[in-house]
């Protein structure tokens, strides 16, 4: 750490850096409130995310119980080939969205297959497409979550650190500016007292004289 140097160009600096960090602190702060609010409303939305998922498969068995049939083989019917992830822009902080699933569904005779197979297709690309925005979702949670860690050790670095350094520098630094003027002020008189006094003593002698 750099010693602080006692001075009046040292004094104006710290006046200008305590201006400076007072005047970003709200802001900091303003972001850390609005960060902390949408990693709450992200973690809902995982919540939230993650037991639709979990319904729908329940669902497919219920609505489905055909599907226990061994003797249709429905294996490989429904497959994803990918998805796309897009962004968005939340308070600057950048958070995956989920724009696009790709599946891929095996071929398969409509006349030999029972009509409820059609159904499942789409209840298993729902129940998929469920699986990734709850995935995608946990990772804006976490992303949210560090977001807000940073931008908090920021606003206490400045609350707890850089605002209360500045304040005791510049206290200390007026402390010292305060006593030296004092005591210059006092050389100054006494200067002046001897030189009366000289002044004084000359002149006595000189009347002897």
């Amino acid at each position: 750490m750099a010693k602080l140097r006692l001075s009046k160009n040292s004094l104006q600096q710290q006046q200008q850096q305590l201006k400076l960090y007072q005047k970003l602190l709200p802001s900091l702060d303003l972001k850390r409130r609005q960060l902390t609010v949408e990693a709450q409303k992200a973690r809902a939305d995982y919540q939230s995310s993650r037991e639709f998922a979990e319904e729908l498969e329940t669902h497919i068995g219920r609505e489905l119980p055909m599907i226990a049939d061994e003797s249709i083989d429905l294996s490989g019917l429904v497959s994803m080939n990918g998805y796309r992830v897009g962004e968005q822009n939340v308070v600057g902080t950048r958070l995956p969205t989920l724009e696009h699933v790709e599946f891929n569904v095996a071929d398969y005779s409509r006349l030999a297959t029972p009509a409820w197979v059609d159904i499942l297709i789409e209840r298993l690309k729902d129940a998929a497409e469920a699986r990734v925005r709850a995935r995608i979702a946990s990772e804006r949670v976490k992303i949210l979550d560090h977001a807000v860690r940073r931008i908090t050790q920021r606003v206490n670095l400045f609350e707890k650190v850089l605002i209360p350094d500045a304040k005791k520098h510049i206290q200390r630094i007026r402390i010292f500016l305060g006593d030296a003027e004092r005591a210059a002020v006092i050389a100054s008189k006494l200067s002046k007292a001897k030189q009366s006094k000289a002044g004084e003593d000359w002149s006595s002698e000189e009347g002897h004289a």
